[in-house]
Order: structure tokens, then C-alpha cells, then sequence
């Protein structure tokens, strides 16, 4: 099953490609209009001086996408976050390249800390190093790690998991204290008495979700 790319990957694609409703040669000195799309994408054809609208250029990219989302999801064999498929499609769209790529292959062997790399080795068009290129590499590479999996190629790939103190809990932890310790009964012994048992209650519950994160099992 084909799978589609989500809002954030869509629009970090307009990004990186821009929106140009006149057509123009890209840096290799290709016929370009809307959102990258050029002939070899499919119809329609572009030819010098043509107009589309702003509709007509994401129906366009959303039409182009869909080959390149089949190919990822046919070609890649290893699980994938939103953000790690949106920058394959990204790349696949940009290069046309992913099924000959040293990339896919690492990725495949589960090597998913190699990808930033590989993608910094996509930078040229037309024989020349291109800074765009660079740029966008870049933060394709950034896009990848952004809730990336921890795996390598002996270890599964499973998702990063969240900190064990956010803001938050400690917020949640401290109005806790806060309300039923002081809030509840007057100043003197109690009061410092329930806070105590609080803080007990409190730490034993932390020791056992900690111990439950690093030990799973």
C-alpha cells in the first residue's frame, strides 16, 4: 500500500522547490514551472513562457508526488517516521536517484544514522557544486532526525522515547505539593507532615516509572 506524505513533508517540499507560475530553467538548464515540475515528472509538458495558477501548481506537485511515494514505499524496507518518508520523497523528487543510491542501501541494512551523510553527497547539478543544494540537504538531514528511530544495523528500530522530566511533570509534581501540602490544611507540624509523605509518595512512584524506562522488561 502506497503511503502519502503529511502536511509538514507537503510543505517542506514547497519550500525547497518555491513557486514559480511562469516556466523557467532550473540550475542543470531544465524547463521548470510550479513546484519543481518539470517534463520528466509527466504532463504537463512545460515549454517556455507558459502560465499556470496557484491551483494549478498543487494539483501539479501533488500529481508528481505520487510516483515518488509509491517508489519510497516500495523501495525502502525498514520502518520510516512521517518526517524520516516526507525526506525521502523530498529527495527521490529532487534527484530522481533513490533507487541506485548507496542511501537506500544503508538504509535498508538499518543504518539510519548514515542518511544525513549520504544525503550531503546530493549538492551537485550541472558538474557544479550548488549551495541550494547544500542548504536543502541540510535540512533534509534535519527533517530526518527530528523523532528519528535509535537503531543501527544489529539493533531494531524503535521509537525515541520521550524525557523522563519534562516541564511539565515537574509543574504537575510541584501543584501537587503545592495544593494538598499548603493549600489544604493550616501552617505547623501537620502541614509539614503531609508534604513529607507526599514527597515519599511522590518519589517511589518516579523510582518505579524510571526503572520501568530503562529496564522494560
Amino acid at each position: 500500500m502506497t503511503r502519502r506524505i503529511d502536511a509538514a513533508g507537503l510543505s517542506h517540499i514547497m519550500q525547497w522547490e518555491g513557486k514559480r507560475l511562469t516556466s523557467y530553467r532550473d540550475v542543470a538548464g531544465i524547463w521548470t514551472v510550479g513546484f519543481g515540475h518539470t517534463d520528466a515528472a509527466g504532463p504537463p509538458k512545460v515549454f517556455a513562457g507558459m502560465k499556470i495558477t496557484e491551483e494549478q501548481a498543487a494539483e501539479i506537485l501533488r500529481s508528481d508526488l505520487a510516483k515518488f511515494e509509491e517508489r519510497v514505499s516500495r523501495l525502502v524496507k525498514v520502518p520510516l517516521t512521517d518526517n524520516q518518508f516526507s525526506v525521502l520523497v523530498s529527495f527521490d523528487f529532487n534527484t530522481g536517484s533513490l533507487h541506485k543510491s548507496t542511501l537506500l542501501k544503508r538504509l535498508n541494512a538499518g543504518q539510519y544514522d548514515a542518511v544525513p551523510g549520504e544525503l550531503m553527497k546530493w549538492v551537485n547539478a550541472g558538474g557544479k557544486r550548488v549551495q541550494g543544494l547544500v542548504n536543502r540537504r541540510a535540512a533534509e538531514a534535519g527533517l530526518w532526525a527530528k523523532g528519528e528511530f535509535v537503531s543501527s544495523n544489529t539493533v531494531p528500530a524503535a521509537p525515541i522515547a520521550s524525557p523522563l522530566l519534562t516541564k511539565e511533570n515537574v509543574s504537575w509534581g510541584a501543584g501537587i505539593l503545592s495544593t494538598l501540602g499548603f493549600s489544604s490544611v493550616g501552617p505547623g507540624p501537620l502541614q509539614w507532615a503531609l508534604a513529607a509523605v507526599l514527597v515519599g509518595a511522590f518519589a517511589i512512584g518516579a523510582f518505579f516509572f524510571i526503572k520501568s524506562r530503562v529496564n522494560p522488561s
